[in-house]
């Protein structure tokens, strides 16, 4: 019989595939369902950017909300409820009839969100201290297997049914994990009830904890990147394949490729973190990946490009790992929903600015800059944390609460 730990750690990363799943097959589709919706072609890219970052910002916003409740009444509760109003808004997508309602529907989008956070935090709290970095790169692994699939999936059911039956099937999907979350997860070391956690107070405490806050500026400044370069891919590969005919077919197995090299690295960073330390994992994933955007300037063959983002995916699946790991071993546990809930809003805040600044270099110069923009911002950033991580006691070992941080600080500014 399995142990407790490995049968939440299973059903858990099932249901964050699950999600994954659901998002990408239906989200992705959303800028051509606006042309059902009676969306002229001059106003596509508009509308389409003001639903998907209307949805980040919400999100950003809401993320420490959600993590703060996770703490007060259970993080097992805040899957449940984020999974039951994600089916709802998926099935919404369904029934829209205009872009205002979608529009609508999105901000409702980024409001519900906290399932996988929430689910990261069950993890991180059930699992031994000598498995968290496996179990916390498995999970991340779990997410990028749905990344893969939604899309495919997603783009089938669109073909075959039309785009409203692939919204039904992702609420379906996110339903279903829920489910089984419901009948198989149960949750230890939750907050006694009636027990408040102020947001208030959770943002203080947060700011206090340096480590902390140099995290979230890590997953901040990481997704920038990631977004600044995302939505210009694919015309980048249309212009290396020389036509426009496949290119979505090509930019798919690219992408795929991308998330497939996350799967086989994710976990095998974890257990490299382990073992050497996961602010070493952090930094090599930072400036090595930085490097390797940086040579995208040089290539002008697709084979190469294709060889070259595989390996940017291997190392930049060093990084989200090694920042939920450390992010746990420097906060105490009665804060740990909300230090996930911090790293969601993080996530949500580089999402959103990325294709903002992207896009508005794209308009001066070509990609081939803004990949080395990308490269060069991840190389200085990560080297900065290498030499300012340096200065602080090392976290390969036992966990640097938010007390003991505190301690030192007073220590050092008495």
């Amino acid at each position: 019989m399995l142990e407790s730990w490995k049968r939440t750690l299973i059903i858990l990363w099932i249901g964050v595939l699950f999600c994954s799943s659901s998002y990408t097959m239906a989200v992705p589709f959303l800028p051509l369902f606006l042309f059902d919706l009676g969306v002229e072609q001059g106003n596509v890219h508009l509308w389409a950017g003001v639903i998907y970052s209307s949805s980040f910002l919400v999100g950003a916003v809401m993320a420490p909300f959600w993590g703060s409740m996770a703490d007060k009444y259970g993080k097992r509760r805040m899957v449940i409820r984020a999974g039951f109003s994600l089916a709802i808004v998926y099935a919404l997508f369904a029934l829209v009839t205009n872009p205002w309602e979608l529009m609508g529907a999105r901000l409702l989008h980024g409001f519900v969100g906290g399932f996988v956070p929430a689910s990261m935090a069950i993890v991180a709290s059930s699992v031994p201290e000598n498995k968290m970095g496996f179990s916390l790169g498995l999970m991340q692994a779990g997410t990028m297997t749905g990344g893969i699939i939604g899309p495919l999936f997603g783009g089938l059911l669109a073909n075959w049914f039309g785009m409203r039956m692939s919204f039904v099937v992702s609420a379906s999907i996110i339903f279903l994990a829920t489910v089984a979350v419901l009948i198989w997860i149960k949750e230890t070391g939750k907050a006694a009830p009636g027990e408040s956690v102020k947001l208030a107070d959770s943002f203080r405490m947060a700011v206090r904890n340096r480590i902390f806050l140099q995290l979230l500026s890590v997953l901040v400044v990481f997704q920038l990147c990631i977004n600044m370069i995302q939505p210009m891919l694919a015309l980048h590969i249309a212009d290396l394949q020389g036509n426009l005919q496949g290119t979505v077919l090509t930019s798919g197995i690219i992408f795929s490729l991308i998330g497939i090299a996350g799967i086989i690295a994710s976990p095998y960073w974890g257990k490299v973190g382990e073992k050497y330390g996961y602010r070493t994992v952090l930094h090599l994933g930072l400036i090595i990946g930085g490097g390797v955007v940086c040579l995208q300037y040089f290539v002008q063959q697709l084979w190469l490009f294709t060889v070259i983002q595989f390996l940017f995916g291997l190392f930049i699946a060093a990084v989200v790992p090694s920042v939920n790991t450390l992010a746990v071993r420097s906060t105490d546990p009665d804060f740990r929903g909300r230090s996930f809930g911090f790293t969601q809003s993080a996530n949500q805040l580089g999402s959103m600015i990325g294709p903002l600044l992207g896009g508005g270099m794209g308009m001066f110069v070509n990609i081939h800059w803004i990949f080395v923009a990308t490269g060069m911002i991840l190389i200085v950033f990560g080297t900065m944390l290498a030499v300012r991580f340096h200065m602080v006691p090392s976290m390969s070992g036992s966990a640097m609460t938010l007390d003991k941080w505190k301690w030192k600080t007073e220590r050092k500014s008495g």
